[in-house]
């Protein structure tokens, strides 16, 4: 889970690219805090960069396969207005 302390500087956005689920060495979408969906640990990765590798933390039997989910999206052009995900 990814903690902060200061709220007003998130914003919470019900975009759809929250949703996905990205394999393990797929170009992260965006820039920002990935979550592994079998384990719960988190990375930052920069947008483009490969997401890590399967072998990248070890699983025990439960979590099952790596996969990963942006959790928290780091918008680097804050001059923007609205949805930061929009293009």
């Amino acid at each position: 889970m990814a903690i902060y302390k200061d709220g007003t500087q998130l914003m919470q956005l019900g975009n759809a690219i929250f949703d996905e689920e990205h394999p393990p060495g797929e170009p992260a979408p965006r820039a920002g805090i990935y979550q592994c969906l079998g384990c719960g640990r988190e990375v930052v990765v920069a947008e483009d960069a490969p997401l890590p590798a399967a072998d990248h933390h070890t699983h025990l039997p439960l979590d099952g396969t790596t996969a990963w989910k942006l959790l928290v999206f780091a918008d680097h052009r804050p001059s923007r207005r609205g949805d930061p995900l929009e293009e």
